[in-house]
């Protein structure tokens, strides 16, 4: 076990020890005590999330000391009382990064007002949504400032032991925590008497089955106890009646990994950075259409634009951007025509959409609206836990209908249906997985609603992406080269050499393959 004297020197004689290291690798640029990954993509990006990520061996504890990793709680627990952690936190209005956005410090002080023979603290690290990725890279690449976030709110609390649920389908994640956490009891950073103070935390892993649901807060709970992971009936709130019963508080990695930080450097500095109401930065998932795909974080406020050009370098191939998905499954699409939108809580619930865990799917114009909301509700529908009506039933009811839209069989009335199916899910489903499932198709119905008619009412997709509302055409500009005829599987083009072709529409099967093989564009999709 170390000291708090012994924790400072191995700082001191480490920080040199890795400068030297980054700088042979040349892959970072050192302002004094600052040390930034180099390059265009991390110019306009602020990093306190990640801001170990790429720097430091997670798999060597004496780096996350040299970065003043454990600095906070040594302090704390030097120098504070439970109270005025709370109250640090609650100043600093850090909100959770998961996607409800509730403050940290309030959540905190509801478990340390509770009076309990026994509270826990949960890391939830069951990342589900498709392309996110952001608390998997901090698991990986900077597991200590988790395990040191835990632990402050631990002795915020009044809590001596936390769990840690992860997918077991994240095995570097799973290692590089198992590997963190025997470093820190080595080190006496967690267990009993840690740095000598008297108090005690400890941590284990709880591994889930990768089903989504499970990183709804009382689905959770009800996993690690053993159960079926299905959401619990609210209130009473976690903090008050959580796992097995006592008060349990349940923070996601980011906004674990920003606690450290926020106590090392202030609360005033963490107000400075982001908007008034939604303080500090934000990590996302950058992915679709997008020129520089990854993980990017910047201060709350910062514009869809910013992050999608400035950083993301814009669509792919020069196409024109349709719309940005935020929020994961459950989030909404927001159009082209709102990219100058700050992306904080309170600007992305005006606009339809949500935060989230901070997926953002770049969309461009060759992208269905209709079979994106057919997509997400079809992810929803495969991982609800069926536990309450609306969500097992309703969402499966939307799903036929939206199929039944791209599939060109749907009738007029089923687009005000949908949209009345969508609005009594959202209102009146058990959890937030339910509540937020019809997002993308109100969302879409909100700004494409164009779309919706196109596939209903005139029986095609605009975008030329639902396969059986597809229709292709010869032009008079065709030349008869009679390549697209050659490569038709079903032998339905006819036309002579030099003459203009014809698509026998009973026997086309719509694959695309005259459309590919034209030299002179006069195919066309319809």
């Amino acid at each position: 076990m170390i000291t708090m004297e012994m924790l400072e020197k191995i700082r001191k004689e480490h920080r040199p020890i890795l400068e030297e290291r980054l700088l042979k690798e040349g892959k970072v640029i050192i302002k004094g005590n600052e040390i930034v990954l180099k390059g265009d993509y991390y110019k306009k990006q602020y990093r306190i999330a990640l801001k170990n990520c790429g720097i430091i061996n997670p798999g060597d504890i004496r780096d996350y000391i040299a970065m003043d990793g454990y600095a906070a709680l040594a302090n704390i627990l030097r120098d504070k009382q439970p109270k005025e952690v709370i109250d640090d936190m609650k100043a600093s209005n850090l909100r959770g990064r998961g996607g409800a956005g509730f403050p940290t410090g309030r959540k905190w002080e509801e478990s340390f007002k509770k009076s309990s023979d026994k509270k826990y603290f949960i890391c939830n690290a069951d990342e589900g949504d498709p392309g996110a990725f952001m608390d998997r890279s901090i698991l990986e690449n900077d597991p200590h400032a988790v395990l040191e976030g835990m632990a402050i709110g631990g002795y915020a609390v009044g809590s001596d032991q936390g769990f840690i649920y992860v997918r077991a389908e994240y095995p570097t994640a799973v290692a590089s925590l198992e590997k963190a956490i025997a470093e820190a009891k080595e080190y006496g950073l967690l267990g009993e008497n840690i740095l000598g103070t008297g108090f005690n935390f400890d941590i284990e892993l709880r591994l889930g089955s990768g089903a989504f649901v499970c990183g709804e807060g009382t689905a959770l709970m009800e996993s690690i106890e053993g159960k079926r992971g299905m959401p619990r009936k609210k209130p009473p709130r976690t903090s008050h009646v959580g796992l097995w019963q006592k008060p349990t508080i349940l923070n996601n990695v980011e906004t674990l990994a920003n606690v450290p930080v926020i106590m090392n450097r202030g609360v005033e500095w963490f107000r400075s950075i982001g908007t008034e109401r939604s303080p500090g930065t934000k990590v996302f998932a950058l992915v679709g259409k997008v020129v520089n795909a990854g993980l990017v974080e910047v201060p709350m406020g910062t514009s869809l634009r910013e992050i999608i050009y400035d950083i993301g370098g814009g669509v792919q191939d020069g196409k024109v951007l349709k719309a940005v998905q935020t929020g994961g499954p459950s989030g909404g699409c927001i159009p082209a025509s709102l990219i100058e939108t700050p992306v904080d809580f309170e600007s992305l619930d005006k606009i339809g959409s949500i935060m989230g865990s901070g997926g953002m799917v770049v969309m461009d114009e060759n992208t269905c609206m209709v079979d994106i909301a057919r997509f997400f509700l079809e992810f929803t529908v495969d991982e609800s836990c069926g536990k309450c009506t609306p969500c097992r039933i309703g969402n499966k009811r939307m799903l036929e209908i939206l199929t039944s839209m791209t599939d060109g069989t749907a009738e007029e009335r089923e687009i005000s249906e949908l949209k009345e199916l969508a609005e009594i899910i959202e209102d009146t489903s058990l959890c937030g997985l339910g509540q937020t499932s019809p997002n993308p198709v109100l969302s879409t119905m909100r700004y494409f609603y164009e779309e919706y008619e196109a596939h209903v009412l005139d029986r095609i997709c605009p975008s030329g992406v639902c396969k059986s509302l597809l229709k292709y055409n010869i032009l008079d500009n065709c030349i008869g080269c009679r390549k697209c005829a050659k490569v038709c599987p079903t032998s339905c083009i006819s036309g002579k050499v030099k003459e203009v072709h014809v698509i026998d529409q009973d026997r086309c099967i719509k694959c695309g393959a005259c459309y590919d093989a034209c030299p002179s564009e006069a195919i066309t999709i319809g």
